[in-house]
Parts: structure tokens; C-alpha cells; sequence
């Protein structure tokens, strides 16, 4: 029934001769006339009933959801399934107040004094949570539905940041559209609503945040969530803040943490802020997040959805940026790996931009049309399961690949040789002899771009590929091992591909990857302990994923320094890293393999 707040009127008055009904045309759903009229669109809201409590009233969480969907739905009893998304933004967030983020200007190991926390005012206005989607896909035959998520907006609870009622509750309003779960009029009331216009059949996307909801949702394993189209996802709140147990921002966001996240989003019930405050921000977070060491521990593993993917059945298709230092890149790759192993149908599409960028639309129309409408479209019988908008391609027609990584990229590993404070090279050679040290000093007044473009410093070593003659296709994740040792107990550790000479991505984009790493964790991710002075260690950890063309002319460089001013802790400069250049080694995934590197680094 429709029961509160309809913004906008439409007529009953139809030819019951001529049904609306979706239409398809080459796999995809159409744009029908008749549910193109925004102004007959039935939009309402209502609050669906979870099976938890996170504020501690005693009383059940309701989520506060919206519906946006065709008159027809009431008018001729049309039953379509639902386009869903689910995010803790809707209602606004928290100013960049200063102080907000935590202090990075001190040295490894040592607290940070404490931040502010800025309180959110809340927005909106009843019955919209939001406008997202809806102009794409009603017109398409779809309904869509928003939610707020626990703590935000007029969602009861707490929001956890990762925390399984975050997974519930959109998974709460799964079950409702498909009579499961009860929804109601008001937050309070027992009123019912029925969401007796639904098929029950469900897709969720979003970007972000609210794309890392619909992998929360579909670990669940919910019936009737078919199919999931995750943007720019965060899969794993550890490997958003933090890296092979060094503590590291994302990038543009210095000194976030997950309990500044918790703050930024926390729009809900003023009067339950602070219960939710005691409970989830300042004991379960400031217990369980770690800044001192960056070890993953069970507060962590509870938050990375990898952990959580064995009920999961709903088809992926995964997008992403190969340059998105904000949610990096390996967030979307472990997801699409595992999905894959699964047997779960699965594909990925990434681009060579930043944070964002959905798959074009007709892609997500084809996912959706066979998921959601039953159109045996035979998407998921494609033979090419990636798509990789090329350094020239449009984002609408990305070139298609068997897989990511491409099944043709091979390793090839690139040994160190000496000059590194200047340019060493790299080889395929392995130096023969003795060890060779060579040292950096750690100095984060200088940014990692500027080491890059530094002819020689002393604050990182730079190792260089012969100039190219031909181009190089990366596909895949670079891995390093580096034997080091230390003149103090903790130090950061940077990693940086770079395409040379830095021309501010005229050619390739200058960084092709990085990685960062704590060296007191060379042992194990979860058990840090302080390096003895010039005592020697190894470690070995992926680069970020990427799939780039370097172009001929440039060289790939290697360079290896300790701070990175754009995303660790900034401590006192003077660290000194002697890196043992001849157990160091890069190895780099390369379309036709070693014979391809040679082939394009001949003279």
C-alpha cells in the first residue's frame, strides 16, 4: 500500500489493454515510456526491522529505507525486482574540523595525543534518503530502494564501521523485499508495510563506502540478493589503514584512522551518540585498532570481508581505479580472486583513473538484466572475464582480456646493482660477490616525488631499467624482497615503481606502484617486534595491483625510502636503512615474460 509521504501524484487512470511491462532489446533492459515519468514515480519510506540492537535501548534496530518506483507497480499490481543501495552518508557527515585527524608528526612507536571529535548535523528530509540511481534504472524497469545504514540519518543503532550490523542490515532489507522481514510506517510504530511490488530479486552497486556494503551484504549469503556491482570497495578496513603492519593513511586523508571514519559518518539519534560513542569508539576501536605496532589482530580480521566470503553466492562484477591511493587497488583484486574460486560468476573492470568510476552502464545493464529480470544474456559465459580501459581507450569500450591478471604476464625478476643514491641499475642478472650495502638516511621533508626526480640524494636509492625500446604491458602484482637493516628499533618502510623520466603522466602515468611495509613485521603480520640495531632482515610483500603500458623512451625505476610524506607517520629525520642490494630483487609481471623485458631493453 502506499502509506506515507508520497512527493509526487500520479493518475490511476490507465489502459489496462496496454500493460507497461520492462522491455529488452540485445541483452539489455530498455528504457520504457511509461516508467519514465518522474512525476508519477511513487516514492515513500519506511523502517525495516533488524535482528539486533547496537544503541542499547533494548529494543530492535529499524533501518530507515526508501522506495522510488513506477505507478504501475500500484496501479496494475507490476511486480519488478529492486536496484539497492545502502550507504552511512546520506545524512550528512562531520566538518574537517582541526584536530579531527590523528597527529602523524611523531616517531614510531609513541602515542599521539588526543584528537577532536566533531559531531554531525544531521540532513534530510523525509521521505527521500536519496536521488542516486534512480533516473538510470526506473526508466529501465526497476525499482530502486535506499537505506541508511545503522547510526546514520533515521537508521537506529550504531554504526561499526565494518561491524557485523553493517552486514545485517542491508541484509535485513533483503528480506523484506522478499517478505522475510517486517518493515513498519514509523521507527517506533506496528504499522506494517509490505513490499508486495517486489520480486523479491535484488542487485545492489555503489562506490566507496557504498560499494564495500553490497560485499558486506552478499557475505551473508541472503537469498535474493543476486548480483552485486562493488565500486572502488573497501574490502578490509586493515588494508585501508594500514600496510603489511605499518600504520598508513589512505591517500589524501593524512592521519585518518577507522575511529575518525566512525566520527566523519555518525549522523543518527543525537540522545544515542553517546552510548554509541562509549561502546563502539571508545572502547571496542580504542582497544582493538592499534596504532602503536599497525599488527593485524582479531578487532581487524573481523572487519576484512575476505574473511567472511564462504556464504557468498551473488554475482560480481567488481570495478575499480589502478591509481586510487585512496581505496587502493588490492581491495577489489582479493575480492574478484576469491569470487573466482568460489566458482562464483565473476568479472572485473578496472581503469587507469583515481577513486571512483562505475563500469559503463551498459555493462552494469547486462549484469543486472540477467540477474535480476532472468535474460539469458549469457554474460556469464563471456570468454573474457576482465576489462581494462587502456591508457587510450574510453571508459566505455575497455578492451577485453581473458582475465586479471593477464594469463600471458609472466614474472620476471630484476636484480639491484650498485648507485643507488644516485641511479643503480636493475638487471636480469643476479651480482655475483659479496653483499653490497648501500644506505638512505629517512627524511619525510622530502616527498616521495621529489626523491623520484632528484638526479642523487641520499634519502633513497633509485635503481633503473635500461631505456626501453619498445613498450612493456605490467599486468598483475609486482612483488619485492628487500634485505635491510636499521640504525634504530622501527622505521618506515616505501615502496615506489616509477616510470622515468617524470613528465607528470604525459606518457605513463609517473608511479606505476607502490607498497609500504613495517620491518618488525617481517616475521608475521601479527606479532611486531623491535629490529635490533644493524641486525639484518628480509621481508617480501606484494606492490599494488596494476595493468599499465609503459611506454618506450622510459625506464622503470625502483626506489626504495622510509617516510612517505603523503601516507605514514612523519618521525624525526635520521633513520638510516642499509639495504643489501645484492639479496634484493623485484619481480615484476610482464606480458610475455622475460623475453618481452629483453626484447624491450635491448640496445
Amino acid at each position: 500500500m502506499l502509506f506515507a509521504l508520497s512527493v509526487f501524484s500520479f493518475s490511476n487512470a490507465q489502459d489496462t489493454s496496454q500493460e507497461a511491462k520492462p522491455a529488452f532489446k540485445d541483452g539489455e533492459a530498455q528504457i520504457v515510456e511509461a516508467f519514465s515519468d518522474s512525476g508519477k514515480w511513487i516514492r515513500h519510506d519506511l523502517w525495516v526491522e533488524t535482528n539486533f540492537d547496537t544503541d542499547g535501548d533494548g529494543k530492535l534496530d529499524r533501518m530507515h529505507v526508501d522506495v522510488t518506483r513506477p505507478e504501475q507497480t500500484e496501479s496494475e499490481g507490476l511486480k519488478l525486482p529492486v536496484i539497492y543501495e545502502t550507504s552511512p552518508y546520506y545524512a550528512g557527515v562531520a566538518a574537517d574540523v582541526p584536530g579531527v585527524f590523528w597527529n602523524v608528526e611523531i616517531e614510531l612507536g609513541e602515542a599521539a595525543e588526543e584528537r577532536a571529535h566533531p559531531e554531525v548535523k544531521r540532513r534530510g528530509k523525509r521521505p527521500i534518503i536519496s536521488n542516486s540511481l534512480i533516473r538510470t534504472w526506473v526508466p529501465r524497469g526497476y525499482i530502486v530502494v535506499h537505506s541508511s545504514s545503522p547510526g546514520t540519518g533515521l537508521s537506529q543503532g550504531a554504526p561499526t564501521v565494518g561491524g557485523d550490523n553493517e552486514s545485517l542490515a542491508p541484509k535485513a532489507v533483503i528480506d523484506w523485499l522478499n517478505g522475510r522481514a517486517k518493515g513498519y510506517t514509523t521507527p517506533d510504530g506496528n504499522e506494517e508495510v509490505k513490499a508486495n511490488w517486489s520480486t523479491g530479486k535484488v542487485g545492489m552497486t555503489g562506490t566507496s563506502y557504498n560499494g564495500t556494503l553490497p560485499l558486506a551484504a552478499a557475505t551473508t549469503g541472503v537469498d535474493g540478493l543476486e548480483v552485486i556491482i562493488p565500486i572502488a570497495p573497501n574490502t578490509s578496513y586493515y588494508h585501508y589503514y594500514r600496510s603489511n603492519g605499518l600504520v598508513r593513511s589512505p591517500g589524501g586523508y593524512l592521519g585518518e584512522d577507522i575511529d575518525v571514519l566512525y566520527d566523519y559518518i555518525h549522523s543518527g539519534d543525537e540522545a544515542k551518540r553517546p552510548y554509541n560513542n562509549k561502546t563502539v569508539r571508545d572502547t571496542e576501536m580504542a582497544n582493538g585498532m592499534d596504532r602503536l605496532t599497525g599488527d593485524y589482530n582479531d578487532f581487524w580480521a573481523g572487519r576484512d570481508y575476505l574473511n567472511e566470503m564462504k556464504p557468498m553466492k551473488a554475482a560480481l562484477l567488481m570495478s575499480h581505479g589502478f591509481n586510487d591511493w585512496n581505496v587502493m587497488p588490492e581491495h577489489s583484486y582479493r575480492i574478484y580472486k576469491a569470487a573466482k574460486e568460489k566458482g562464483l560468476p565473476a568479472q572485473i573492470y578496472y581503469h587507469q583513473n583515481g577513486h571512483g568510476g562505475p563500469p559503463p552502464t551498459a555493462m552494469m545493464n547486462r549484469w543486472f538484466t540477467r540477474y535480476l529480470h532472468g535474460i539469458k544474456n549469457g554474460v556469464e559465459n563471456e570468454a573474457n572475464k576482465a576489462h581494462i580501459v587502456r591508457e587510450d581507450d574510453k571508459p566505455n569500450n575497455p578492451t577485453t582480456y581473458k582475465d586479471y591478471p593477464n594469463p600471458d604476464a609472466t614474472d620476471v625478476t630484476l636484480h639491484l646493482t650498485a648507485g643507488g643514491n644516485k641511479a643503480g641499475g636493475l638487471s636480469t642478472t643476479k651480482t655475483k660477490g659479496k653483499a653490497i650495502s648501500e644506505k638512505l638516511i629517512d627524511d619525510v621533508s622530502f616527498s616521495g616525488k621529489d626523491l623520484a626526480k632528484a638526479e642523487s640524494s641520499e634519502h633513497r636509492l633509485l635503481y633503473l631499467s635500461p631505456t626501453l625500446t619498445e613498450d612493456i604491458h605490467i599486468s598483475g602484482l609486482a612483488n619485492i624482497t628487500i634485505e635491510l637493516s636499521s640504525n634504530k628499533p622501527a622505521a618506515n618502510l616505501s615502496v615506489w615503481l616509477v616510470a622515468l623520466p617524470w613528465d607528470g603522466g604525459k606518457i605513463t602515468n609517473d608511479i606505476i606502484t607502490r607498497g609500504w611495509a613495517d620491518p618488525q613485521n617481517h616475521k608475521s603480520l601479527t606479532k611486531s617486534a623491535p629490529l635490533k640495531i644493524d641486525k639484518s632482515y628480509t621481508l617480501n610483500f606484494d606492490l599494488q595491483p596494476d595493468d599499465q603500458i609503459i611506454k618506450k623512451g622510459q625506464q622503470i625505476g625502483l626506489m626504495i625510502f622510509s617516510s612517505d610524506k603523503e601516507f605514514t607517520l612523519h618521525p624525526d629525520p635520521g633513520t638510516t636503512l642499509s639495504i643489501n642490494i645484492k639479496n634484493t630483487k623485484l619481480n615484476l609481471p610482464i606480458v610475455g615474460g622475460i623475453e618481452a623485458y629483453k626484447k624491450a631493453t635491448q640496445k
